[in-house]
């Protein structure tokens, strides 16, 4: 799906949700606590690391307001729901002032916590 804006002076701009998407994505990254954009651990993981059954990211369109839903994986020790509301407020920010549509609400579902191991610190087990 794509946002069209027939307002441009001599022609057209067109959006792709995938656009919003990565912005989302790249935006939830910003935040401290958050190690990764993810589904979560899945077991054949490294069987189909390049094979995704469902984005860790995803936009619904409803005439050009914007509804994102970012699926995180949270560092231990930080708090869940500062960590949640951090990200809300940037991905909105964000995705408002790149691309000028609206957005309605921003959903976080914690699909994991990251535990960092001693010796290595981007090292994770996620649990």
């Amino acid at each position: 799906m794509e946002v069209k804006s027939s307002d441009m002076m001599g022609g057209s701009l067109q959006i792709s949700t995938d656009v919003i998407a990565k912005i989302s994505r790249l935006a939830a990254l910003e935040i401290d606590g958050v190690k990764a954009v993810s589904c979560g651990n899945s077991p054949v993981k490294g069987m189909f690391a390049k094979v995704s059954i469902q984005k860790p990211v995803t936009v619904k369109l409803t005439d050009e307001v914007a509804e994102i839903t970012v699926d995180v994986v949270v560092r231990y020790g930080y708090r869940i729901p500062s960590v949640s509301e951090a990200l809300q407020k940037n991905v909105k920010a964000s995705v408002q002032n790149m691309t000028g549509i609206t957005v309605s609400k921003v959903n976080v579902v914690v699909t994991g916590v990251s535990l960092q191991q001693p010796s290595d610190e981007d090292a994770a087990e996620e649990i």
